[in-house]
């Protein structure tokens, strides 16, 4: 998978994002590699928590408009449906603790796939714009859904209609993102978390990943309904037994995310 590089060390997935040389855009292929790693993500059970990041100057300049506008390559309507969307269903369904580190600009569908993990920092030098009105696009990757929740409708529709770019520390000011930091200390914040979420109980993160995508649809008594039943799964995972007797032991627990 040469536009993607895929690693797992310490129960950690790592992705990175490889065509620095196209600041990270998205070809038709790129975007199947992707998919298939993090599907091994889902799959191996190694992987405690995955880690999303990109190589070079970008994170993700979005689709290659080259490839979008060759009249002998995938069509618009399919590259969203093809490309995109299901990398979106992915992250979000994935029940392990996605963090993101964006090391430079995000546009496009970059920042929406940036926006669609569970944790996101940035460098502060990164950048977030929401580029498509630029070309007479509207913005897909789940952005019309996951944007204006994270920082409000007014707020959504000016950086949307405007395409204005958001550099990192604002994203963190306005709750875009989790953290905004400095530029070297990226990847050591960042992975570090990955790292110390793969140790943590995993099984009782993806089950409150559920309940936090659930909640978009819920009213409270059915988010509550749904909080008693998971409660109850989450009470029989063997983490849960292994947390409460390290307490009991005043040790520190080995948690497998089982």
């Amino acid at each position: 998978m040469s536009n993607i590089d895929f690693k797992i060390e310490n129960g950690v997935g790592i992705i990175k994002l490889n065509r620095p040389d196209k600041f990270n855009s998205f070809v038709r292929q790129m975007a199947f590699d992707l998919q298939k790693a993090l599907d091994e993500c889902e799959k191996d059970q190694a992987v405690r928590a995955i880690y999303l990041t990109g190589e070079g100057k970008a994170f993700c300049a979005g689709q290659d408009l080259a490839e979008a506008i060759d009249p002998n390559q995938t069509e618009l309507p399919k590259i969203v449906e093809e490309h995109y969307n299901p990398i979106i269903e992915r992250l979000r369904n994935i029940e392990k603790p996605i963090v993101c580190a964006v090391n430079g600009v995000a546009a496009g569908a970059g920042a929406n796939i940036a926006l669609a993990c569970d944790i996101t920092l940035a460098a502060e030098s990164a950048s977030f714009i929401q580029a498509f009105s630029k070309i007479g696009l509207i913005p897909d990757s789940g952005g019309t859904y996951y944007l204006p929740r994270l920082i409000g409708m007014q707020k959504a529709a000016a950086l949307m209609f405007l395409g204005d770019k958001v550099m990192a520390a604002d994203a963190e000011r306005m709750g875009m993102i989790y953290k905004a930091v400095t530029d070297d200390q990226l990847h050591e914040t960042a992975m570090g978390m990955a790292l110390q979420l793969a140790q943590m109980p995993t099984k009782g993160i993806g089950l409150t990943k559920r309940l936090l995508n659930e909640s978009y649809g819920n009213d409270l008594t059915q988010q509550l309904n749904r909080e008693g039943e998971l409660q109850t799964e989450a009470g029989k995972t063997y983490d849960y037994n292994e947390g409460v007797n390290a307490f009991l032991e005043k040790r520190k627990p080995e948690f497998k995310g089982e």
